[in-house]
């Protein structure tokens, strides 16, 4: 079982339309769990479960007494992808687990108990460098970042760098960039084309070939409850994250 974090402390980058289709992808070939980790629920709303109508969501996670992770798991309409969904509850968790012993390290505990059947998990992390963030990347093996193709893409990334060579220094070693992934492209400005040349520059060979377009479709799809393989699969932005899919699976 792989565990890949998509993270980037700036909202607003794609990170939950990359977490979503990059999921529905892999779900083709493989099982996947998709584990929402972000308050505001957005991947849990964007593949179509009612935030509001969940007793057990992922906060449930990081509550004292022991959880059954396997009542956590829902289907998704996704054949082969499931879903640990979130809760706005989830936002008040940092302050709970303050005084918590190894409290890094909870994420690590519980997932060893997710069933071997699984092949993946993706997990979508808030945008911020808490708590919960340092769970995901303490239970990761590899981790995406997607950056915005704008005018201050780049800021605030050396603070993430920062949070992942302390957490390879300490609580997971063995973590990895697999890779940084240019979101909202648009090919005919010379803004997007200048930020790609200083992506490249600074992120070298660690910058993904594959780039997510600006697509309308994308943006609709997940107000529909729905991937953009369900709601457009010829679109430019189906494509993209199939060839992505491809790329991190080479």
């Amino acid at each position: 079982m792989k565990i890949i974090s998509i993270v980037n402390q700036k909202g607003g980058v794609g990170k939950t339309t990359t977490v979503i289709n990059l999921a529905a992808q892999f779900a083709k070939q493989f099982n996947v769990l998709l584990l929402d980790l972000d308050p505001q629920g957005n991947a849990t709303s964007g593949l179509g479960i009612n935030k509001n109508e969940l007793n057990l969501s992922s906060y449930d996670l990081f509550s004292e007494s022991s959880v059954d992770i396997t009542k956590l798991i829902y289907k998704t309409s996704v054949a082969q992808l499931f879903i640990l969904p979130s809760h706005i509850n989830l936002a008040g968790v940092e302050i709970e687990l303050v005084n918590r012993e190894n409290r890094e390290f909870i994420l690590s505990q519980i997932l060893k108990k997710v069933s071997s059947d699984i092949d993946f998990i993706f997990i979508d992390c808030p945008p911020s460098l808490g708590l919960l963030t340092v769970n995901a990347l303490t239970v990761s093996d590899s981790i995406i970042i997607p950056v915005q193709s704008e005018y201050y893409a780049l800021e605030g990334l050396s603070q993430l760098l920062q949070t992942i060579s302390i957490i390879q220094n300490t609580t997971n070693p063995s973590l990895e960039i697999l890779g940084v992934l240019l979101t909202m492209y648009d090919k005919r400005t010379t803004l997007g084309q200048e930020v790609r040349v200083e992506i490249e520059k600074y992120f070298g060979d660690k910058l993904f070939k594959t780039v997510i377009p600006r697509n309308v479709r994308l943006a609709e799809a997940p107000s529909h409850g729905m991937t953009i393989f369900n709601y457009d699969k010829w679109s430019k932005g189906a494509k993209a994250y199939k060839n992505l899919a491809k790329e991190i699976l080479k």
